[in-house]
């Protein structure tokens, strides 16, 4: 690959074995993934930081709009209670960054309503 070309190295662990994955760099060594324009910023001395990645229960990437399935029982605690099944479709999901401890979903789940989800416990539909 000519010079000009080359891929940049990963901003997490300075691995050179990045490659392109879709829009997305990738990181064998690390497991990193960013957006391919976000490594011109990092070489230009921008604050990336925003452009952070969720991965769902198998390691797909979600974006705000996609449909998830959950893949485990949960337990609903509060007014209501009850459980979200393993299978219920939750579509248009909606990632935060300030969620209640590690929950980093938030989403209308049918029969529940608005409520926040991991990302550990779904998986893109």
């Amino acid at each position: 690959m000519p010079e000009s070309q080359q891929l940049p190295p990963c901003p997490e662990c300075a691995s050179e074995y990045t490659y392109e994955q879709g829009a997305l760099l990738v990181c064998p060594m690390c497991g990193y993934e960013w957006a391919a324009g976000a490594s011109n910023a990092v070489e230009h001395g921008a604050d990336v930081s925003d452009a952070r990645v969720v991965h769902d229960a198998v390691g797909n990437v979600l974006a705000d709009g996609d449909t998830v399935t959950v893949v485990k029982d949960l337990k609903v605690k509060g007014a209501g209670g009850g459980t979200v099944k393993v299978g219920t479709k939750v579509t248009g999901i909606r990632l935060i960054t300030d969620g209640v401890g590690d929950h980093d979903i938030d989403a209308k789940v049918p029969g529940f309503g608005q409520m926040q989800l991991k990302s550990s416990v779904v998986k893109k539909a």
